[in-house]
């Protein structure tokens, strides 16, 4: 059995039974056979199914807004721009797509040689709670413009959107059996992986996650792509535009209510700047509403789940006994639903959990630093590559320093986000493999060499 908590009350929504071994092996049976006809339809009709999924998405945005709010808290505002943002995903690959899988002509004296992108199975796609259908919408409209089918495994305290995934897809007309949500206990996961139906995998979640199950897919040989942990940097040098560093930092850190890989983290500051930074930092702070999440002008509404916020106190306190500052915030707010206020921690040092761990909530670490060159070693200075920010005047230096900084992106003079049109994933303990833009759409392919010599003995 599976229970839905509504965080904002802590509250039980509603309760789902789990599917059986039999249950799971008919969706698998199916998806591979849908997945060999699939692999053949036109591209014009896989991007078709694209277009459809979108129009679904963008009809249904209401409900399943507030789908998402119910199960893990979102503010709606930010939930119903999760849905525009899945809807736009679909229509970008449908535009694209037949320009991503195009065969590469390769120069040779072969004829007609090329690089060709052929799918490679069933897919199955373990997803995390903080983003319940972007996270899902981000890898699939581009697997199955390549032809792959898919098998969703939902965090299990949002069923009720992996549902609805399942109803989106069912209503913009997907094949019979090419798609399927299944609703199991992570112990089943491992099974799954193994069975000759399944291709690859695709995760995002903790990193803890993700070697499990890397070491299952490579157990079986599988290609995997892996979204895992961040703890990314927010670098703010002493001749950036100061005002508008502190403004966007706190959209930075808090959007989501700081649940998500890429929210900026460790804010690192030269000392020239630091004491304005942070006054400026805390006003846009003071300025958050803290509350029922269904309301439209809420900024921070609860922690996804009671377990999330009591680890998340546990790193406060121990970087507060550390010696940091605290500036704001600090403790759960008590009453009903998990809330933990925006909290600003100063005077961090490499060695306190807020700077070592991912902090996956609402705290914001702020670390201040003599120069450039500091502030880059500890930008560095984690387990972590995901994502990072900087933010300079400087463009030439600041180009130069991106290349030195060890993320997936570097975001100069902006805000860390994915967007369908770039490449998203990380490096180190942050995965490996791509989401999003041209390599997105490669990851799950055959990259297929067709070398064609000249034809012999032809007659006349």
């Amino acid at each position: 059995m599976i229970v839905s908590v509504n965080p904002a009350d802590g509250r039980e929504l509603a309760t789902y039974g789990l599917h059986d071994d039999a249950y799971v092996d008919r969706a698998l049976t199916a998806a591979a056979g849908a997945q060999a006809g699939w692999r053949k339809a036109p591209l014009a009709e896989r991007c078709g199914l694209l277009s459809a999924m979108a129009r679904v998405l963008r009809t249904g945005k209401a409900r399943y807004a507030e789908m998402i709010t119910r199960e893990m808290g979102k503010p709606i505002a930010e939930a119903e721009a999760e849905i525009e943002k899945c809807a736009y995903n679909c229509d970008f690959y449908a535009e694209n797509a037949a320009k991503f899988l195009a065969d590469e002509p390769v120069a040779s004296n072969a004829a007609e040689s090329a690089v060709a992108f052929d799918p490679l199975g069933v897919v199955l796609a373990i997803m995390p709670w903080n983003y319940p259908f972007w996270q899902f919408f981000r890898f699939a409209a581009p697997a199955l413009a390549a032809g792959n089918g898919a098998i969703l495994k939902h965090a299990n305290n949002v069923p009720g959107c992996a549902l609805a995934i399942e109803e989106v897809m069912k209503e913009a007309g997907c094949p019979d059996g090419l798609f399927a949500t299944l609703l199991i206990e992570p112990s089943k996961v491992a099974g799954i992986i193994a069975d000759e139906r399944i291709a690859a995998v695709t995760l995002t979640g903790s990193t803890e996650v993700g070697a499990i199950v890397a070491a299952q897919a490579g157990k079986a040989l599988k290609k995997q792509v892996l979204e895992l942990g961040g703890s990314d940097p927010f670098i703010v040098l002493a001749d950036a535009d100061i005002d508008a560093a502190a403004k966007v930092a706190v959209t930075a850190r808090f959007i989501n209510v700081g649940q998500s890989c890429v929210n900026a983290k460790r804010f690192i500051v030269e000392e020239a700047v630091a004491d304005r930074f942070v006054d400026l930092f805390l006003q846009h702070v003071s300025m958050l509403k803290i509350g029922d999440p269904m309301e439209r002008d809420t900024n921070i509404g609860p922690m996804a789940r009671e377990n999330l916020l009591s680890a998340l106190h546990g790193q406060v306190e121990r970087t507060l006994v550390a010696g940091a500052t605290l500036k704001a915030g600090g403790s759960p707010l008590g009453g009903d639903g998990f809330y933990y206020p925006p909290t600003v921690l100063d005077n961090v040092r490499p060695d306190m959990a807020a700077f070592c761990e991912e902090t996956f909530g609402p705290v914001a670490a702020i670390i201040r630093v003599k120069d450039a060159e500091e502030a880059v070693t500890l930008a560095n200075q984690t387990e972590f590559g995901l994502g990072a920010a900087l933010w300079t005047r400087d463009i030439d230096r600041a180009r130069r320093l991106a290349r030195d900084i060890e993320a997936g992106a570097v975001f100069i003079n902006g805000m860390v986000a994915s967007d369908p049109r770039y490449p998203f994933g990380g490096i180190k303990r942050s995965g490996y493999g791509r989401e999003l833009g041209i390599y997105g759409i490669r990851e799950f392919v055959n990259i297929k060499t067709v070398w064609i010599g000249p034809a012999q003995g032809v007659s006349k």
